[in-house]
């Protein structure tokens, strides 16, 4: 999972139509069917004809956690009147255990149960962070004739000890809406598809996005590329997004060489329009051939493939771990008493460094922008607890305090993958890194074959050198904070400072602007006249930006002037419609910038730069 967190902290923060086979109840396969057609009320119907049940009493239940969230959701919340029938349509009892579990009784006569679904969209509060919500690309969206988002954990559950049984899902959906998934679609009905997987986890793993369609199809040595996109006022197509794609994508599959040997691949984005019952946490979750990417729609061009860039690589190499390397907690994974493993630091730390090393590597970036990535990540990560073992933490992740730390995953636990990385260049003379690592660890154990959580570090020292092993104790296990211009030394890098344009209106958590409760207006800060850009264009603490460049702005738009604002540069010419007092005026100018000096690195000693070129172009 990527989590990319946009924030501005101003002062306002039933009988289906098809049902399936009814011979399932006499197999051994859950046959679903999920009605996308007669939605009401923005509910969706489910039925469920279940595998022969041979206790009295069966438990259903929809997942609590599913891999890659490491959040508690309780996706069964969002469904409600859950009826069990017999062959004769006769109701049986039904006890509601919690928020994601149903038990029903005298379930030898169990014939078919049928619930109401609810999309996650419409209740989310934020940003996905600090609150409850459910992370937007682990959701769902029922917006009828028009998108669904298909996140099965949200729709389908499993009975209790059949998880391992085959699913067959039908969904019935309008004719105008075609569904993208890594899935193949067995019916060449035009309203109607069916998929089966082996059993529940598989399905799991397949999110479906049905909407008008748009999408693309390439191949990048030898994997077959889907690019499937919901824009709801039509900015972003697919198309106009792919070459973007397709070179990241050829550099990613350069990069990993031999690890991925996957034939099929989906990316699948849908674009919020930030209303108040539409998508707010920005990011991606990753499956083993499915991406699901959710992003404003309001995003410039440029920032959107970036964003994209960002969290597609990162998702895109989770196919090494924790999907193909992990331990038994994930390959086992309870959806409603989930045990959480230890490594983080390597399923996400592991992952987003390479997100970032292979653009280094491939030539997306160069060594400057890399550099500056990797200051970004220190500075990042003193701001959570630094002392706090990386291995508790993952263990407890669900818990506090440890949830709390989770973001350090992207931030230190990236860093402790470029600190192996260095260690192992260094001892090995620079003919092998961490990604060889990944490899060996690909080899000993796979999709199939986990490992024991407190087995990995003494058998990553086996493969390894005593001083990684050494690492891992001290650093990731521990509580020492890990001294990063040591290992940067190693390679021949040293701290140095550099000056970076930031954002007129933002500067970190810290707005410049604030918002008008009563008009909806963005006004301009007293303590803010006094900065570059406010001053330049002698504007005034509360003075009223109407609008700027001909486009106006408010309360509701507010996040497409900060984001079209961070495409500015230096001296760019700017007009801004305002309001002092009860005047309106005109006011042009050139946008003039503020400047931060920050810290970031640059290569100091030619007598490393033989490791520094194989730690990054090796």
């Amino acid at each position: 999972m990527k989590k990319i967190l946009y924030t501005l902290a101003l002062a306002i923060t039933l009988w289906s139509c098809k049902t399936g086979s009814t011979s399932a109840g006499k197999s051994n396969v859950v046959d679903v069917n999920i009605n996308l057609v007669d939605v009401k009320d923005d509910k969706v119907l489910v039925t469920v004809t279940p595998p022969q049940i041979k206790t009295d009493e069966i438990v259903y239940s929809i997942p609590k956690t599913v891999p890659g969230t490491y959040s508690t959701d309780n996706y069964g919340k969002n469904s409600e009147d859950f009826k069990a029938f017999d062959a004769k349509g006769n109701a049986l009892t039904v006890k509601r255990i919690d928020d994601n579990s149903w038990s029903i009784s005298n379930a030898k006569a169990l014939k078919k149960i049928t619930y109401l679904v609810n999309d996650t969209f419409d209740t989310e509060k934020g940003t996905g962070f600090g609150n409850d919500d459910i992370f937007s690309p682990a959701g769902t969206n029922i917006n009828a004739g028009v998108n669904f988002l298909v996140n099965t954990h949200g729709f389908v559950g499993y009975f209790q000890d059949k998880l391992e049984i085959p699913y067959k899902v039908t969904i019935t959906h309008p004719e105008t809406l075609w569904g993208a998934t890594s899935m193949t679609d067995q019916d060449p009905s035009k309203t109607s598809d069916v998929f089966t997987t082996p059993r529940y986890a598989v399905l799991v793993e397949n999110p479906i996005m049905y909407s008008k369609p748009d999408y693309t199809e390439f191949n990048v040595n030898g994997m077959d590329i889907l690019i499937a996109v919901y824009s709801p006022t039509g900015k972003f197509t697919a198309e106009s997004i792919t070459p973007e794609m397709k070179t990241m994508m050829t550099a990613q599959k350069n990069f990993l060489g031999k690890v991925n040997a996957n034939k099929k691949y989906t990316v699948l984005l849908y674009l919020s329009t930030l209303a108040k019952d539409d998508a707010h946490g920005f990011g991606a979750l990753e499956h083993p051939t499915v991406t699901t990417v959710v992003l404003p729609e309001s995003m410039p061009k440029e920032k959107l493939v970036e964003s994209m860039k960002d969290v597609v690589s990162h998702e895109f190499f989770h196919i090494v771990t924790p999907l193909t390397i992990h331990s038994k907690e994930i390959q086992y994974f309870d959806y409603n008493a989930p045990k959480m493993s230890e490594h983080l630091w390597m399923y996400e730390g592991v992952t987003e460094y390479f997100a970032n090393l292979f653009q280094i590597n491939q030539g997306l970036i160069n060594e400057g922008e890399f550099y500056s990535r990797i200051a970004d990540k220190i500075e990042q990560s003193k701001s959570l607890d630094d002392t706090m073992s990386f291995t508790k933490m993952s263990a407890n992740v669900l818990e506090q305090p440890y949830k709390d730390q989770y973001l350090n995953v992207y931030q230190k636990g990236a860093l402790i993958g470029m600190c192996i990385d260095i260690i192992i260049r260094e001892k090995s003379n620079g003919e092998r890194g961490i990604l060889d690592l990944m490899h060996k660890l690909s080899s000993e154990y796979g999709i199939d074959k986990p490992f024991n959580d407190n087995e990995l570090f003494a058998k990553i020292t086996q493969l390894t050198y005593p001083e990684v092993g050494e690492f891992l104790n001290k650093y990731v296990a521990g509580t020492t904070p890990i001294p990063y211009d040591f290992y940067l030394a190693k390679v021949g890098v040293s701290k140095a400072t550099e000056k970076k344009p930031g954002n007129a209106f933002i500067k970190g958590q810290v707005p410049n602007i604030t918002i008008d409760k009563a008009t909806k207006e963005i006004a301009v800060r007293p303590e803010s006249e006094s900065l570059e850009f406010f001053k330049n264009l002698n504007l005034k603490g509360g003075d009223k930006i109407l609008a700027v460049n001909n486009k106006s702005y408010n309360l509701d738009n507010i996040y497409d002037l900060i984001t079209e604002s961070e495409n500015w540069k230096e001296n760019d010419p700017i007009t801004l419609k305002i309001k002092r007092g009860s005047k309106e005026e005109t006011i042009k100018g050139n946008v003039k910038l503020p400047y931060e000096e920050s810290e970031t690195f640059k290569a100091t000693d030619a007598s490393k730069e033989k490791l520094k070129n194989a730690w990054l172009k090796g």
